[in-house]
Protein backbone atom coordinates (compact mmCIF):
# COMPACT_ATOMS: atom_id res chain seq x y z
CA UNK A 1 0.00 0.00 0.00
CA UNK A 2 2.85 2.43 0.64
CA UNK A 3 4.41 1.80 -2.67
CA UNK A 4 0.48 3.04 -4.63
CA UNK A 5 0.66 5.73 -2.12
CA UNK A 6 3.91 6.68 -3.22
CA UNK A 7 3.42 5.86 -7.01
CA UNK A 8 -0.07 7.90 -6.72
CA UNK A 9 2.65 11.02 -5.89
CA UNK A 10 4.83 10.50 -8.62
CA UNK A 11 3.10 9.91 -11.58
CA UNK A 12 1.02 13.33 -11.65
CA UNK A 13 4.42 15.21 -11.29
CA UNK A 14 5.94 12.74 -13.91
CA UNK A 15 3.61 13.37 -16.24
CA UNK A 16 3.51 16.84 -15.89
CA UNK A 17 7.36 17.04 -16.54
CA UNK A 18 6.69 15.04 -19.48
CA UNK A 19 4.05 17.54 -20.60
CA UNK A 20 6.51 20.66 -19.55
CA UNK A 21 9.44 19.14 -21.32
CA UNK A 22 7.30 18.30 -25.04
CA UNK A 23 5.65 22.15 -24.49
CA UNK A 24 9.89 23.81 -24.03
CA UNK A 25 10.94 21.54 -27.08
CA UNK A 26 7.64 22.60 -29.66
CA UNK A 27 7.86 25.99 -28.86
CA UNK A 28 11.73 27.07 -29.02
CA UNK A 29 12.97 24.12 -30.89
CA UNK A 30 10.89 22.53 -33.37
CA UNK A 31 8.48 25.02 -34.76
CA UNK A 32 11.45 27.96 -35.17
CA UNK A 33 13.43 25.32 -36.92
CA UNK A 34 10.12 25.53 -39.15
CA UNK A 35 10.48 29.11 -40.39
CA UNK A 36 13.26 29.13 -43.28
CA UNK A 37 12.77 32.72 -42.99
CA UNK A 38 9.91 34.21 -40.99
CA UNK A 39 10.24 38.12 -42.75
CA UNK A 40 8.31 36.41 -45.65
CA UNK A 41 6.84 33.72 -44.38
CA UNK A 42 3.00 33.63 -45.32
CA UNK A 43 0.04 33.69 -42.74
CA UNK A 44 -0.82 29.74 -43.40
CA UNK A 45 2.14 28.83 -43.35
CA UNK A 46 3.06 24.72 -42.31
CA UNK A 47 4.73 25.87 -39.10
CA UNK A 48 2.28 28.22 -37.89
CA UNK A 49 -0.19 25.48 -38.82
CA UNK A 50 1.59 22.67 -36.99
CA UNK A 51 2.05 25.53 -34.22
CA UNK A 52 -1.74 25.95 -33.82
CA UNK A 53 -2.81 22.31 -33.57
CA UNK A 54 -0.22 21.74 -30.90
CA UNK A 55 -1.74 24.70 -29.00
CA UNK A 56 -4.94 22.83 -29.40
CA UNK A 57 -3.99 19.59 -28.88
CA UNK A 58 -2.12 20.75 -25.69
CA UNK A 59 -4.96 23.23 -24.63
CA UNK A 60 -7.26 20.20 -24.67
CA UNK A 61 -5.15 17.53 -23.02
CA UNK A 62 -4.40 19.37 -19.89
CA UNK A 63 -7.86 21.00 -19.68
CA UNK A 64 -9.28 17.98 -19.69
CA UNK A 65 -6.63 17.09 -17.03
CA UNK A 66 -7.59 19.51 -14.51
CA UNK A 67 -11.46 18.42 -15.18
CA UNK A 68 -10.90 14.81 -14.26
CA UNK A 69 -8.43 15.96 -11.07
CA UNK A 70 -11.55 18.78 -10.14
CA UNK A 71 -14.42 16.67 -10.76
CA UNK A 72 -13.68 13.55 -8.28
CA UNK A 73 -16.01 11.28 -7.59
CA UNK A 74 -18.22 11.56 -5.28
CA UNK A 75 -17.51 9.87 -1.42
CA UNK A 76 -21.28 8.02 -1.36
CA UNK A 77 -19.69 6.72 1.95
CA UNK A 78 -20.37 9.81 3.64
CA UNK A 79 -24.07 9.35 4.41
CA UNK A 80 -23.88 5.73 4.64
CA UNK A 81 -23.36 4.22 8.57
CA UNK A 82 -21.36 1.75 7.92
CA UNK A 83 -18.90 1.90 10.41
CA UNK A 84 -15.46 3.74 11.28
CA UNK A 85 -12.48 2.86 9.44
CA UNK A 86 -11.82 1.71 5.56
CA UNK A 87 -11.61 -1.71 6.44
CA UNK A 88 -15.35 -1.15 7.52
CA UNK A 89 -16.89 0.23 5.08
CA UNK A 90 -14.63 -2.25 2.45
CA UNK A 91 -16.43 -5.02 4.14
CA UNK A 92 -19.64 -3.71 3.63
CA UNK A 93 -19.32 -3.21 0.13
CA UNK A 94 -17.40 -6.11 -0.74
CA UNK A 95 -20.48 -8.35 0.98
CA UNK A 96 -18.19 -10.11 3.48
CA UNK A 97 -19.04 -8.40 6.52
CA UNK A 98 -22.86 -9.40 5.93
CA UNK A 99 -24.21 -11.55 2.96
CA UNK A 100 -26.12 -9.42 0.72
CA UNK A 101 -24.70 -5.95 2.21
CA UNK A 102 -22.74 -4.72 -1.10
CA UNK A 103 -24.21 -1.64 -2.30
CA UNK A 104 -24.71 -2.36 -6.20
CA UNK A 105 -22.26 -0.50 -8.99
CA UNK A 106 -20.33 0.87 -6.08
CA UNK A 107 -16.55 0.14 -5.04
CA UNK A 108 -14.60 1.32 -1.84
CA UNK A 109 -11.07 2.62 -3.54
CA UNK A 110 -8.48 2.37 -0.42
CA UNK A 111 -5.81 4.80 -1.98
CA UNK A 112 -9.05 7.75 -2.11
CA UNK A 113 -10.79 5.90 0.71
CA UNK A 114 -14.33 6.54 -0.34
CA UNK A 115 -17.06 5.08 -2.14
CA UNK A 116 -17.54 5.93 -5.85
CA UNK A 117 -20.58 5.29 -8.16
CA UNK A 118 -19.40 3.00 -11.31
CA UNK A 119 -15.84 3.02 -10.32
CA UNK A 120 -14.24 2.25 -13.35
CA UNK A 121 -10.80 2.04 -11.77
CA UNK A 122 -8.05 4.21 -10.26
CA UNK A 123 -5.57 6.41 -12.21
CA UNK A 124 -2.35 6.81 -10.93
CA UNK A 125 -0.86 9.75 -13.01
CA UNK A 126 -4.15 12.05 -12.24
CA UNK A 127 -4.22 10.50 -8.76
CA UNK A 128 -7.71 10.41 -8.62
CA UNK A 129 -10.77 7.71 -9.12
CA UNK A 130 -12.07 7.09 -12.91
CA UNK A 131 -15.59 7.35 -12.17
CA UNK A 132 -19.46 8.58 -14.05
CA UNK A 133 -18.25 12.03 -13.04
CA UNK A 134 -15.09 12.26 -14.71
CA UNK A 135 -15.36 8.95 -17.37
CA UNK A 136 -15.43 11.29 -20.09
CA UNK A 137 -12.81 13.82 -19.47
CA UNK A 138 -10.45 10.89 -18.70
CA UNK A 139 -11.17 9.45 -22.35
CA UNK A 140 -10.79 13.03 -23.82
CA UNK A 141 -7.79 13.42 -21.61
CA UNK A 142 -6.12 10.26 -22.96
CA UNK A 143 -7.56 11.14 -26.80
CA UNK A 144 -5.83 14.82 -26.67
CA UNK A 145 -2.33 12.82 -24.83
CA UNK A 146 -2.03 10.51 -27.65
CA UNK A 147 -2.54 13.26 -30.37
CA UNK A 148 -0.35 15.56 -28.75
CA UNK A 149 2.35 13.10 -28.52
CA UNK A 150 2.27 11.51 -32.10
CA UNK A 151 2.11 15.30 -33.25
CA UNK A 152 5.49 15.77 -31.15
CA UNK A 153 6.77 12.88 -32.26
CA UNK A 154 6.32 13.75 -35.86
CA UNK A 155 8.09 17.23 -34.95
CA UNK A 156 10.55 16.23 -33.50
CA UNK A 157 11.45 13.57 -36.54
CA UNK A 158 11.19 15.99 -38.94
CA UNK A 159 14.07 17.85 -37.10
CA UNK A 160 16.21 15.85 -36.46
CA UNK A 161 16.37 14.40 -39.85
CA UNK A 162 17.18 18.44 -40.90
CA UNK A 163 20.06 18.18 -37.93
CA UNK A 164 21.32 14.74 -39.08
CA UNK A 165 20.93 15.12 -42.65
CA UNK A 166 19.08 11.55 -42.17
CA UNK A 167 15.64 10.43 -44.19
CA UNK A 168 13.07 8.07 -42.27
CA UNK A 169 11.78 6.70 -45.46
CA UNK A 170 13.11 3.26 -44.22
CA UNK A 171 11.09 1.74 -41.48
CA UNK A 172 14.00 0.91 -40.17
CA UNK A 173 16.39 3.95 -39.93
CA UNK A 174 14.00 4.83 -36.77
CA UNK A 175 14.07 1.17 -35.16
CA UNK A 176 18.02 1.46 -35.92
CA UNK A 177 18.18 5.21 -34.77
CA UNK A 178 18.66 5.01 -30.67
CA UNK A 179 21.56 2.48 -31.01
CA UNK A 180 23.59 4.42 -33.44
CA UNK A 181 23.14 7.38 -31.79
CA UNK A 182 24.13 5.63 -28.42
CA UNK A 183 27.04 5.08 -29.75
CA UNK A 184 27.78 8.65 -32.07
CA UNK A 185 27.01 10.66 -28.96
CA UNK A 186 29.98 8.37 -26.68
CA UNK A 187 32.24 9.37 -29.49
CA UNK A 188 31.66 12.80 -29.07
CA UNK A 189 29.79 13.26 -32.74
CA UNK A 190 26.31 13.84 -31.17
CA UNK A 191 25.15 16.83 -29.54
CA UNK A 192 23.69 16.28 -26.01
CA UNK A 193 20.08 18.26 -26.96
CA UNK A 194 20.08 16.15 -30.13
CA UNK A 195 20.65 12.71 -27.82
CA UNK A 196 17.43 14.14 -25.75
CA UNK A 197 15.27 14.82 -28.44
CA UNK A 198 16.06 11.47 -29.62
CA UNK A 199 15.17 9.67 -26.35
CA UNK A 200 12.20 12.02 -26.49
CA UNK A 201 10.78 10.30 -29.55
CA UNK A 202 10.65 6.93 -27.65
CA UNK A 203 8.91 7.76 -25.08
CA UNK A 204 6.46 10.20 -26.99
CA UNK A 205 5.61 6.86 -29.04
CA UNK A 206 5.26 4.70 -26.38
CA UNK A 207 3.01 7.38 -24.40
CA UNK A 208 1.19 8.30 -27.34
CA UNK A 209 0.88 4.18 -28.60
CA UNK A 210 -0.44 3.81 -24.55
CA UNK A 211 -3.10 6.29 -24.19
CA UNK A 212 -4.70 5.38 -27.92
CA UNK A 213 -4.74 1.84 -26.80
CA UNK A 214 -5.83 2.47 -23.51
CA UNK A 215 -8.67 5.27 -24.81
CA UNK A 216 -9.88 2.61 -27.64
CA UNK A 217 -10.27 -0.40 -24.72
CA UNK A 218 -12.15 2.11 -22.77
CA UNK A 219 -14.54 3.19 -25.41
CA UNK A 220 -15.24 -0.63 -26.38
CA UNK A 221 -16.27 -1.01 -22.89
CA UNK A 222 -18.08 2.18 -22.79
CA UNK A 223 -20.13 0.49 -25.94
CA UNK A 224 -20.88 -2.64 -23.68
CA UNK A 225 -22.09 -0.76 -20.66
CA UNK A 226 -19.45 -2.19 -18.42
CA UNK A 227 -16.55 -0.54 -16.83
CA UNK A 228 -13.02 -1.99 -15.92
CA UNK A 229 -14.12 -2.93 -12.21
CA UNK A 230 -16.96 -4.79 -13.29
CA UNK A 231 -15.32 -7.30 -15.85
CA UNK A 232 -12.35 -7.46 -13.16
CA UNK A 233 -15.29 -8.83 -10.94
CA UNK A 234 -17.05 -10.84 -13.38
CA UNK A 235 -20.07 -8.53 -12.53
CA UNK A 236 -23.47 -8.89 -15.34
CA UNK A 237 -25.02 -5.98 -16.29
CA UNK A 238 -27.96 -5.18 -18.03
CA UNK A 239 -28.01 -5.14 -21.53
CA UNK A 240 -28.97 -1.87 -23.24
CA UNK A 241 -28.37 -0.07 -26.64
CA UNK A 242 -24.85 0.99 -27.44
CA UNK A 243 -26.42 4.80 -28.14
CA UNK A 244 -27.94 4.88 -24.55
CA UNK A 245 -24.43 3.67 -23.47
CA UNK A 246 -22.30 6.28 -25.13
CA UNK A 247 -24.77 9.27 -23.73
CA UNK A 248 -24.98 8.26 -20.48
CA UNK A 249 -21.15 8.95 -20.63
CA UNK A 250 -20.97 11.68 -23.24
CA UNK A 251 -24.25 13.41 -23.05
CA UNK A 252 -26.13 15.28 -25.32
CA UNK A 253 -23.67 17.81 -26.14
CA UNK A 254 -20.85 15.19 -27.22
CA UNK A 255 -19.42 17.56 -29.92
CA UNK A 256 -18.97 20.21 -27.65
CA UNK A 257 -16.91 18.51 -25.36
CA UNK A 258 -14.58 16.75 -28.35
CA UNK A 259 -13.56 20.74 -29.00
CA UNK A 260 -13.17 22.72 -25.60
CA UNK A 261 -12.69 20.46 -21.81
CA UNK A 262 -15.78 20.99 -20.35
CA UNK A 263 -18.02 19.28 -17.95
CA UNK A 264 -19.68 16.72 -19.27
CA UNK A 265 -23.61 18.70 -18.51
CA UNK A 266 -25.64 16.67 -20.60
CA UNK A 267 -24.52 13.04 -19.12
CA UNK A 268 -27.43 10.89 -16.87
CA UNK A 269 -25.19 11.79 -13.88
CA UNK A 270 -25.92 15.38 -14.17
CA UNK A 271 -29.65 15.15 -15.15
CA UNK A 272 -30.04 12.97 -12.07
CA UNK A 273 -28.15 15.06 -9.29
CA UNK A 274 -30.36 18.36 -10.92
CA UNK A 275 -33.80 16.41 -9.93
Amino acid sequence: MLVLRLLNVVAPAYFLCISLVTFVLQIFLFIPSMFRDPSTTPLFSPALLHGALFLFLSANALGNYVLVIQSSPEDLGKGLNLGEGAEVVADWLDGSRSPGSALPSTHFCRLCARVTQRHDHHCFFTGNCIGSRNMRNFIMFCLYTSLACLDSLVAGMAYISAALSMSFANPLAFLTLLPHSISQFFSGALLSSEMFVILMLYLWLGIGLACAGFCCHQMLLILRGQTRYQVRKGMVVRARPWRENLQEVFGKRWLLGLLIPVLNVGSDYHRQKEK
